[in-house]
Parts: structure tokens; C-alpha cells; sequence
């Protein structure tokens, strides 16, 4: 009866009109096009003690977590067993050793099925998770060096989702649909973009990107198993100040669309998987109420992002009035739009054979052709060695930086560069070829044990029939997004007379800061100064993304390029691991130090316990939590919940008490204090905010951990609250 239904049903979603969107209307069941898989895992680091990746503040070190990361994998194969991979994680961004690994690792189970070529690993770039990955020394100094906790949490959770999407393939169809978003994000470098041509800038109405775009996954049967969402933003809305681990505004959507789809409590489960990926996210901030000095509310100077002494810095905020509601807002946002799509069943077939090309290139050795704007003559440019700018040090509005550093700076200080010099000193050269930029870090020329930023990067494009995505290695702006998608639309024509789809996959493979326009890069604000490779940096790109796209349509191969360098042996690490855990005479781990009230809860409130707790980094408690909110279930209450558990009770009746919220869930938080230093005494405190949907009745909060014992060994706990009630 339901087939029956199908066409009837989608011509009535044609009758609606969301947000613009075109609708799939009357389409026939036929035969899957490909064979789709999806797979999702825990790859959460250690939540506290170590730094954060993203606003490189020292100080900011986690102390708990607020919502847990995942990797989210997608597989696509085509009849021809051409087969590509994509994975979008909640991490600040991607390290060629973890994608190095994470191949190793499926080599020993699927053979040369997953390749460097054929996998793409993106970061969503969440400013608020553990850092220490990436075997670059300038982006792991905000957590004292490499971390091989955090490392292998993020190969071991992205090997697993690819696990689990490979053990899930099954026949189906793709559908690509777009949708626009506004409110959600806001250009924190106009400046930089108005030096873009007016020709350019005319052809688009807005300054950042606002469309969503998505690709769905459906079954042979008809029924939706998957979605990848792309939105131009930063996950930025939660500040430097924060210091629980958080996926962030995009997290947070992923959370909200696989809890709709799943119809689940708990995060992370359920066989849905809904991924927002990173794109061209460059210059686009969440903060939409834009930026303002901190102490007097006023506008900053919108070229160097500075306030009058006196007035603060200058820092963007919104739309909440905090950046927990923030947060919320602007991934509610990105949820209902993409829902939406989900819902209409909008947007076209992707059909056509899966292909795909990459390449290592090694950025100080490339040359490019370009019209110079001031004579209109034809020169020739090459890569530099990596260096950041002056107005690097400023940060950005998002997360200002310290000193006296302002963007748009474009001449450099005897004092800064005599410390510059310490570690590393430009040649005549590098400031030739970096100019405009005054140089503040010359990481290309560092003479220190690992390299301190990439040379070498990865190109790669994954062709999904008529959708193309183009894995970039940093952080592209507004209009280098734009310029990149039509460059590779542009060859596809010219050598194929194919019109694709292009979407951007920032933050892919490898991390090398941002990639600005030309024109943009003129101006020095910071994603200026944190271009790496020179002003030509894009142009760069754009030659070499046009060469692969070629190759896919002539179907000629590229060659393997350079490999990075291997330098896991030379890593530091100055955070220290957990020695031993010590609790107070008369209590035990996992006793309750502070109960929940004995008067009744209500909607909106919170509850908050604390226990006697061991170090939360003696284990991440991967596809597990560090504590449970548990209801009791009346005995005439119907459930299928696998959350739901049962436990002896007084009398010998059996209750049983049902999973409603773990540490992962939005309502939740967990934070981690230290008590002594010298007897390793800790806390950990737990909160639930009572949610509007919450069912009244019976609850306990329940805590699992581990300690360590100080002659070795780690072992398990748990607590358990009195019970409280829910009116």
C-alpha cells in the first residue's frame, strides 16, 4: 500500500513551498544506482587537561565535556566497483599522519579497497576539542606537543566509522538538493572581501556563502539512511573561554537531525547518520550580532578590528545571549534547514560513474602564470616558504589574539622581529615573495626537529557522477571557495562538456591554515596573514585542481607526487599522563559528595551531584559515558528502548530504569575539578537541565569512571544518586 502511495505523496510535497526549495517530484522506483554505506563512532579525546585546537590560547584546557565527538563516514561505490570514501569528524580539523594511519589500519582488514586517492577525511573545525594531532609544531603548541591520546582517539573512532559504513553498504540511490540559510553567518573580514573585483563581488548577493547544500542516501526500498549537509560557517560560537569539550554549532545539528531521524534519546545511536561538514568557512562567523568592544558595546574599526584605549578588544558575539544559546540557535538553524530538505524529499538524482584523483604537491616549488593587475602583463609566480603574518598574532574577531597585533598590519617591528629571529630568520626571498605580508614566523625556514608547518600537501577531487568534491587542506574564504568551485566546473566543460556540481571540503586530509584571495590577502587581515604559501597561494590551487579534474575527465592518471615527511619519532610531548588517583580518608571513588534535592525538579531546572572521581583520562569511555540520567519505568509502561536496564530492588521486584540523557546529550555537562595536586584528590560534577519534553516520574544520575592505582593498574568505578522526582 505504501508503494503505492510513494508518487502521490511526493507530488504533494511538490505543493509545498520550504525555504525555495525544488522538489523531486513523481519519481518512480527503480534500481539503485549504487551501494551506499554509512558508519558513525565515538573518537571524543581526553576532556580535560589539555588544550584546545582553534583560538591557540593557552589557558583554554578542557575541564569536562558538554556534547562528544563523532566521526561520521560515508561510503559510495558505483557498478563498476569504483568506490570512494567521505568522512566528516568533530575536529578541529585533519593531520596527514592520522589519515596515514587510519589507512594502515584498513589495509589490514579490507586490503587496498581505501587508499590516499579514494578516502577523504574532513574536519568540521570545532574550536572546542583537544589539539596535539597534527605533528606540526605551531599547531600543537596550544597543547604543549603531540598528544597520543587524542591521536589515536581520532584513528581508532574514524577507522571504526569506516568499519561500520563498509559492514553497512547496501544498494541505493543519491539525491543532491540546496537550500538557502540566513542568519547563520556573517563575513568577519569585509574589508578583505570588498578589495575583491567589483565584477566578482556583483555576481553574488551576499558576502559568505548561504547556501546549505545536501546529499541524501536512500535505500533500494526507498527509505532514508544518510545526509551530508554543507554550510559555510565557523563552529566558533562557543568562545575562548569555554573549556568543555563541544562539537559545536555544527555538532550540535548533526546531533539534533540523527535524534529526529532515529527517533533516540541518546546521542550517537541509531542507523541514521547526519553529517555538517566543512567547507569554504574562511571568513564566515556564527557571530552574527557582529563585532563590538568588549567594555564599551561600540563598533570596532572595521579594517584592523581595534578598539580606543580603554574600550577592550574587539570581539563578535550572537545571537544568544551566551555562547551556550548561541551555540544552539545557530545549529537549530542549520538543523531545520537541512530537516526541511530531508522532509520534501527535495533536490535531483546524482547518477554517473564514481571517480577520482589525488595528488601531493609541495607548495615552495610550484609555479603558476598570472595577469599582474596594476601592468595587465602576463608573469609568472611560485610557492613560498610557509609564513605566517603580522596579523596572525591579532587573531580574529571570533577570538582575538594578544599584544598590541592589529589586522590589516603591513609593516613589520624591530622588536617582533628580533623575537622572530630567535626561531627562525627570513631570507631576502621570503620577504620578496611573502610581500605584502610582514613576516612573523618564518615556520618555513625553523630549524627545530619536526617541521613546524606543512610544505608538502594533498589536492584531491572524489566524482560522484555529476557531483565533485574538492578536498582542500585549509581553510579557503568566501570567494576562494567560489573561485575553486568554478575552476573545477569550468574544466570539467572544457574537457568533458560535463556540467558538475562542485562542493568545497575544507579542512581535508592535512591542516594548513587559510588560503585568502590575492586580493584579499593585499589587505593582511588575518586569513591574509595566515595564507601560508604567498599571495599566489589560491592561484596556486586553482591550477592544480583544474590538472585533476582534467585527468578524471580524460581519465589520465597523476602521478603519486611527494609523500610528507615521516616524523612521528621526532614529536614532543611536555602534557603529562595521569600518575595515580587519591580520594579523601572516609570517602571512595564514585561515592556522591553532593545529592541531588529532595524536593521535586521541574522543567528547566538543574540538577547538579558531584562524586569522589579518578582522572577522566584514564579512559575516554569511547561508545560508552561517563555518566547515565535514568528514569524509572512504571510497570504498565510499554518500551523498546535498548537504554532500558533492570536491577534488583528491595523485596525482590526488579526495577527497571530506562536512559534518558548521557554526556552527550545537549542538556547535559560534566566537569572535572582537581582538589590536590599532591594526593591527586578530584571531583567530578555532573548537571542535567530538566528538559520541556522530559516525562515526570522517578530519576537517578548515575557516574562510571576509572582510577589509577599509584603502583599500577586502572581500574573501574560507579556511583549511583538517591533517587529524585521529576514533576
Amino acid at each position: 500500500m505504501m508503494a503505492k502511495m510513494r508518487p502521490q505523496l511526493s507530488s504533494l510535497f511538490c505543493a509545498l513551498t520550504v525555504l525555495g526549495v525544488v522538489c523531486l517530484c513523481n519519481v518512480a522506483p527503480a534500481a539503485a544506482a549504487y551501494r551506499l554505506g554509512v558508519g558513525r563512532a565515538d573518537c571524543t579525546g581526553p576532556p580535560v587537561e589539555i588544550g584546545f585546537m582553534g583560538y591557540g590560547e593557552f589557558s583554554q584546557r578542557g575541564q569536562g565535556i558538554h556534547l562528544r565527538q563523532y566521526a561520521r563516514a560515508f561510503i559510495f561505490e558505483d557498478e563498476r566497483r569504483s568506490r570512494v570514501v567521505f568522512v566528516s569528524a568533530d575536529a578541529g580539523m585533519m593531520g596527514h599522519a592520522v589519515k596515514r594511519d587510519v589507512l594502515n589500519l584498513l589495509k589490514a582488514r579490507y586490503g587496498d579497497a581505501y587508499r590516499f586517492e579514494n578516502v577523504v577525511l574532513s574536519g568540521s573545525h570545532s574550536h572546542s576539542v583537544p589539539s596535539g594531532f597534527l605533528m606540526s609544531y605551531l599547531y600543537d603548541i596550544a597543547s604543549l606537543g603531540f598528544v597520543p591520546q587524542n591521536f589515536d582517539a581520532l584513528v581508532e573512532g574514524i577507522t571504526l566509522a569506516i568499519v561500520r559504513a563498509h559492514e553497512s553498504m547496501r544498494e541505493g540511490r543519491l539525491y543532491l538538493s540546496e537550500t538557502t540559510v540566513h542568519e547563520a553567518n556573517i563575513n568577519r573580514s569585509p574589508s578583505a572581501y570588498e578589495n575583491n573585483p567589483r565584477w566578482e563581488r556583483d555576481q553574488y548577493r551576499d558576502y559568505t556563502d548561504k547556501k546549505l547544500v545536501q546529499l541524501r542516501l536512500v535505500d533500494a526500498g526507498g527509505r532514508l539512511f544518510g545526509a551530508i549537509n554543507w554550510f559555510a560557517v565557523h563552529p566558533t560560537s562557543m568562545n575562548k573561554t569555554n573549556r568543555y569539550v563541544s562539537s559545536d554549532n555544527v555538532g550540535y545539528a548533526s546531533v539534533l537531525l540523527e535524534l529526529d531521524r532515529n527517533g533516540v534519546r541518546v546521542p550517537g545511536r541509531g542507523e541514521f547518520v547526519g553529517a555538517f561538514a566543512s567547507t569554504n568557512l574562511g571568513d564566515a562567523s556564527p557571530n552574527i550580532m557582529g563585532p563590538k568592544c568588549e567594555k564599551t558595546g561600540l563598533p570596532c574599526d572595521m579594517l584592523t578590528s581595534s578598539c580606543p584605549a580603554g574600550a577592550g578588544a574587539c570581539i563578535a558575539s550572537g545571537p544568544g545571549k551566551d555562547m551556550f544559546e548561541s551555540t544552539k540557535i545557530i545549529g537549530t538553524r542549520l538543523y531545520d534547514a537541512a530537516s526541511k530538505l530531508l522532509i520534501a524529499e527535495a533536490g535531483r538524482e546524482v547518477t554517473g560513474p564514481i571517480k577520482f584523483a589525488h595528488q601531493f604537491i609541495d607548495m615552495t616549488e610550484q609555479q603558476v602564470s598570472y595577469v599582474n593587475p596594476t601592468t595587465g602583463e602576463q608573469e609568472t609566480a611560485h610557492g613560498c616558504y610557509p609564513a605566517m603574518g603580522y596579523s596572525f598574532g591579532a587573531g580574529t574577531t571570533d577570538g582575538p589574539g594578544a599584544f598590541d597585533f592589529r589586522q590589516a598590519t603591513l609593516t613589520d617591528s624591530s622588536f617582533w622581529n628580533t623575537a622572530r629571529d630567535i626561531l627562525a630568520e627570513p631570507t631576502p626571498e621570503d620577504k620578496r615573495c611573502q610581500a605584502p605580508k610582514p613576516i612573523l614566523i618564518a615556520s618555513g625556514r625553523a630549524k627545530f626537529s619536526y617541521e613546524v608547518q606543512p610544505k608538502i600537501v594533498p589536492t584531491q577531487i572524489l566524482l560522484v557522477g555529476d557531483f565533485a568534491l574538492a578536498a582542500v587542506p585549509a581553510e579557503f574564504t568566501t570567494m576562494s571557495g567560489r573561485r575553486l568551485r568554478a575552476a573545477v566546473r569550468e574544466s570539467s566543460l572544457e574537457a568533458a562538456r560535463k556540467d558538475i556540481t562542485v562542493v568545497v571540503a575544507g579542512l581535508s586530509n592535512m591542516y594548513t591554515s587559510y588560503v585568502a584571495t590575492p586580493e584579499e590577502y593585499a589587505i593582511q587581515r588575518y586569513e591574509g596573514a595566515s595564507t601560508l604559501y604567498g599571495p599566489h597561494t589560491l592561484t596556486i590551487y586553482l591550477q592544480q585542481f583544474r590538472k585533476l579534474m582534467r585527468s578524471i575527465a580524460l581519465g589520465e592518471q597523476v602521478a603519486a607526487g611527494p609523500m610528507p615527511p615521516f616524523e612521528d619519532d621526532k614529536q614532543i610531548t611536555l602534557s603529562t599522563g595521569v600518575v595515580f588517583d587519591g580520594h579523601p580518608f572516609g570517602w571512595y571513588f564514585g561515592d556522591c559528595k553532593v545529592q541531588p534535592r529532595e524536593t521535586p525538579y521541574r522543567r528547566g531546572d538543574t540538577v547538579r551531584v558531584m562524586f569522589i572521581a579518578g582522572n577522566p583520562r584514564n579512559n575516554l569511555m569511547h561508545e560508552r559515558t561517563y555518566f547515565t540520567v535514568e528514569r524509572l519505568r512504571p510497570e504498565f509502561e510499554e518500551t523498546n528502548s535498548v537504554d532500558a536496564h533492570q536491577q534488583g530492588g528491595g523485596g525482590g521486584g526488579r526495577d527497571v530504569w530506562e536512559v534518558v540523557a548521557t554526556d552527550a546529550n545537549w542538556e547535559t555537562k560534566f566537569k572535572w575539578h582537581r582538589r590536590s595536586t599532591l594526593f591527586a584528590y578530584s571531583d567530578i560534577e555532573l548537571e542535567w537541565e530538566v528538559p520541556e519534553q522530559v516525562d515526570p516520574g522517578t530519576y537517578r544520575i548515575q557516574h562510571f569512571g576509572y582510577w589509577r592505582y599509584i603502583l599500577g593498574g586502572i581500574f573501574p568505578y560507579n556511583g549511583t544518586t538517591r533517587n529524585f522526582t521529576v514533576e
